[in-house]
């Protein structure tokens, strides 16, 4: 893992937290207990805050960065995002998920156990709320969540928790 200062301050990692090894982490960057940070992830906190709250996954190739004039990048407590994500000065809530390739940004809020589908763009400033399924490019509302969408969200967090437990062990 690549574990970066900048301008003097350095990543805050749990120590049971799981880094990959080739994944980088620099700056005002603060990742709570249990968290995955996949392979090739890039997590930099350079002009700004990132803060990762406990059980989340974030997964493989995924770019989380901040605005110089933005709130920084705030995610929650058992969220999980997929693959290739990009989320950049945006607020993801609790228990919300991300789907692959998907880009949320700037001034964004994802709110608690909403759902951003694979490949959607989250324009900057919009809402998903809480129940509801966003889609396309631009992502825009597509459908209450139904109990197969919850019990994938509910699934995943602590599938991923145990993996990072995992791969931590190896690595």
């Amino acid at each position: 893992m690549i574990i970066l200062p900048y301008k003097g301050i350095v990543p805050k990692i749990d120590e049971t937290a799981f880094v990959a090894v080739n994944a980088a982490v620099m700056g005002d960057v603060v990742i709570g207990p249990d968290t995955g940070i996949w392979y090739g992830c890039t997590v930099r906190g350079d002009v700004n805050i990132i803060r990762i709250g406990a059980r989340t996954n974030i997964q493989d190739g995924t770019v989380i960065h901040v605005a110089t004039r933005g709130h920084g990048t705030h995610i929650g407590d058992d969220v999980t995002v997929g693959h290739m994500a990009l989320l950049h000065d945006c607020t993801i809530e609790d228990g919300a998920y991300v789907g692959m390739q998907a880009c949320v940004m700037d001034g964004a809020v994802v709110e608690k156990r909403a759902f951003v589908a694979a490949g959607a763009l989250v324009t900057p400033g919009k809402r998903v709320p809480t129940g509801q399924l966003w889609a396309g490019r631009p992502a825009k509302y597509v459908r209450d969540l139904n109990d197969e969408d919850y019990a994938l969200m509910d699934w995943s967090g602590p599938h991923y928790v145990r993996l990072a437990q995992e791969h931590k062990k190896i690595a």
